[in-house]
């Protein structure tokens, strides 16, 4: 029986674990987050109020086996008149959801033209915004402008909302988290593409109570603004704290090395490297959730990510040994 694993998120840390765990026979759902409001998602939403097509349209492109022209079609942003800067692959998208008129519709479709390896749902279908209660007590609104009022104000994020606070969760996604072997929370931005998530109503429960493993995919840096001098732990925390529920049962940390040029340039852009030291270690471990370490880093475009193939193998080790587990217990 093929393994289910629904990877939780948003934006490009979640379309690349993606591309790794595509190439396994497994039952595969990528769920992402709604509450884009920024860019080309941003307009649309504006223009059409459509919901944001930005973090679908990432996934179902990830998942898809497509030549790679039609892949630089779908990514393709133009770069004039009033389109400057909206993507081909968003107004596909756009087209898909006025011809049915249901977005849910609409990712089935595309997904069927470009032979997508799974499912890609939306987290709800209902119209949401993030708001930020910052530390200094100041309220952000809007996804697009956190990351620049905490850089503004000299201050970071003490909570995030959504707005309408109580949203009703897409029906498949709680039924694919209530059955899934595998739950895997991020790599992605902290506040504003893994949180949203579980602050949509009952996701987090639906994690907590299902029987999966779940594990967290720590980010490889820090984020300028949104979380400028936080540790691993403190993502950690603050997925826990939002969510009630403790919903982490491992994590997987990079330890390898950054390339010192690579580095000096992430630091110049102010943002600094993720390593886990001993007390960090500990203060997780405190948490009941397992620490698993492993070189997870490549570079593309002098761009650090992780290598998609390397931290898919972690976690289907990890789904390996869930049946080893269940094979001890029944013999007991």
């Amino acid at each position: 029986m093929k393994k289910k694993i629904t990877v939780i998120g948003g934006g490009t840390g979640q379309a690349n674990l993606l591309r790794g765990l595509k190439n396994y026979n497994i039952d595969l759902t990528a769920v992402v987050t709604m509450a884009d409001d920024g860019g080309g998602s941003g307009k649309l939403r504006q223009e059409i109020g459509m919901l944001p097509p930005g973090d679908i349209r990432n996934c179902i492109i990830a998942l898809s086996d497509i030549e790679p022209a039609m892949e630089t079609l779908m990514q393709h942003r133009f770069k004039e008149g009033s389109l400057k800067g909206q993507s081909f692959g968003n107004l596909f998208l756009a087209a898909l959801n006025e011809i049915y008129g249901d977005f849910e519709l609409a990712i089935s479709k595309i997904s069927e033209i470009l032979a997508v390896r799974g499912r890609v749902l939306p987290v709800t279908l209902e119209d949401i915004h993030l708001v930020a209660k910052l530390a200094n007590g100041n309220l952000v609104n809007g996804e697009s402008n956190i990351a620049q009022e905490c850089i503004n104000q000299s201050t970071r994020i003490d909570k995030i909302l959504l707005r309408p606070s109580n949203v009703d969760a897409f029906p498949e996604v709680i039924d694919r988290i209530n059955n899934s072997d595998i739950i895997v929370l991020g790599p992605g931005s902290l506040y504003t593409s893994i949180i949203p998530n579980l602050l949509v109503t009952d996701v987090a429960k639906a994690i907590y109570e299902s029987k999966a493993v779940k594990i967290y995919v720590s980010n490889i840096m820090t984020e300028y603004g949104e979380t400028t001098g936080y540790s691993i732990y403190n993502h950690m925390k603050a997925i826990l704290d939002h969510s009630i529920f403790p919903i982490i049962d491992k994590a997987i940390i990079n330890k390898k090395d950054i390339p010192g040029n690579i580095l000096q340039k992430y630091l110049y852009e102010g943002q600094t490297p993720l390593f886990l030291d001993k007390k960090q270690k500990k203060q997780i471990l405190e948490l009941g959730i397992e620490v698993i370490q492993d070189d997870l880093i490549t570079i593309k475009n002098e761009l650090l990510i992780h290598d998609s193939d390397k931290i898919s193998k972690v976690i289907m080790d990890l789904a390996k040994k869930t049946d080893s587990s269940k094979i001890n217990q029944s013999i007991l």
